[in-house]
């Protein structure tokens, strides 16, 4: 026996390539924001944070994409991350490790031309033991402490570090540098308090240059901005600082399939746990996304969707593979199986997620998992 199916048009959703999930990348809106923070640091220069995958977005497209905007420094959290960014660039790019080399690592480090950020005494010294060992001068740069209290020269160890910089040849400071912790908020003393400890251990290396904005900093005004700011969440588009106005253009948009909808009476337990109980007759549509896919159990009860500007509130708890939301505020028959909802994009930014979650929104974009088809504009 025959059976067909009437399949629907292709029109119906907007993707047909079997995918529950897409993540689109704009890499214009990406240079755009390069751009835009280069004028900003200038006569600085712009450098580029990519750790984490380049914030979970993907470095093979977003490092090449930066270098074509003009952008020649680029930081890594880990060694091993340096390595695999290297062929994605020219040899003029420089790359910097933030967290500085493990022990074993450093002739590798050597070899890659990759440029270590020495945050201890000890670190220093074994690069400086390698760069003799190879009768090579070897470039680095100087991290320091200067009230984050997580990495970086202590300031115990300043005096005996500057003693052993004027009795070496080998090591090239390249910069001095430091982190700032709470560069988001314009109005924080721990800024300012920063900013005069770092120019107090400038004093100590003079004629070395400093690198101390990060993308909050770069809009704490120039006396922040060194020789090179390094801004990471700023390029993809999340709110560099809290409150105000917003600069920086979105980089990325989440739309998921709708995997069933139903209508349940009122009384109905929905999710686990039963954590929401129906207070009248709703309809429900189930997403193909979850806390795997980097959507937080705590969007639960809290957070939303968007269908062409229409709010879709969570409603129990988020599952790993799956969201249910009220779609009660649309009209009946709206959304169905292969329909596409908004998570991320015109309706609903970085910055609304996270809040809602109750989290920030580097944690948001970094959490976003493999499952989404991704597409890079």
């Amino acid at each position: 026996m025959n059976v067909q199916l009437a399949l629907p048009a292709r029109e119906a959703a907007p993707f047909a390539d079997g995918a529950t999930g897409h993540l689109t990348i704009d890499l214009l809106a990406l240079g755009r924001n390069y751009t835009k923070i280069s004028s900003l640091v200038a006569p600085a220069r712009a450098a580029a944070v990519v750790k984490a995958d380049a914030y979970g977005l993907g470095v093979d497209h977003v490092a090449p994409a930066l270098y074509g905007k003009g952008c020649r420094h680029f930081f890594v959290a880990q060694f091993s991350e340096a390595l695999k960014l290297r062929p994605l660039l020219e040899h003029d790019a420089q790359i910097f490790v933030l967290n500085g080399l493990q022990p074993g690592d450093e002739m590798t480090c050597a070899d890659c031309g990759i440029v270590p950020v020495l945050n201890s005494l000890r670190q220093w010294q074994r690069w400086s033991a390698i760069a003799k060992y190879l009768n090579r001068t070897l470039p680095a740069v100087l991290q320091f402490d200067t009230g984050m209290s997580r990495l970086g020269v202590p300031p115990e160890e300043c005096s005996a570090l500057a003693a052993e910089l004027s009795t070496q040849s080998h090591v090239e400071i390249l910069f001095i540098m430091s982190h700032l912790a709470s560069a988001d908020e314009a109005d924080s003393d721990q800024n300012d308090d920063q900013l005069t400890e770092m120019n107090r251990i400038a004093d100590q290396f003079p004629g070395l240059d400093v690198c101390f904005a990060n993308s909050g900093g770069v809009f704490l005004g120039k006396r922040y901005h060194g020789v090179l700011a390094r801004p990471g969440i700023a390029l993809y588009g999340g709110a560099p600082t809290s409150g105000g106005r917003h600069l920086m253009e979105p980089v990325v948009s989440l739309e998921v399939a709708v995997v069933q909808t139903r209508t349940v009476p009122a009384g109905a337990k929905v999710g686990y746990g039963g954590a929401h109980v129906a207070e009248k007759e709703m309809r429900l549509a189930t997403i193909a996304a979850g806390y795997a896919d980097g959507l937080p159990r705590s969007l639960s009860g809290r957070g939303a969707v968007y269908y062409r500007g229409t709010r879709l509130p969570i409603t129990g708890r988020v599952s790993m593979d799956s969201i249910t939301v009220d779609i009660t505020a649309l009209p009946e028959g709206t959304l169905s199986l292969g329909s596409f909802v908004e998570v991320l994009g015109p309706h609903q930014s970085l910055e609304d997620v996270a809040r809602d979650a109750g989290t920030i929104s580097y944690e948001i974009l970094t959490s976003l998992g493999d499952r989404y088809v991704r597409h890079y504009r």
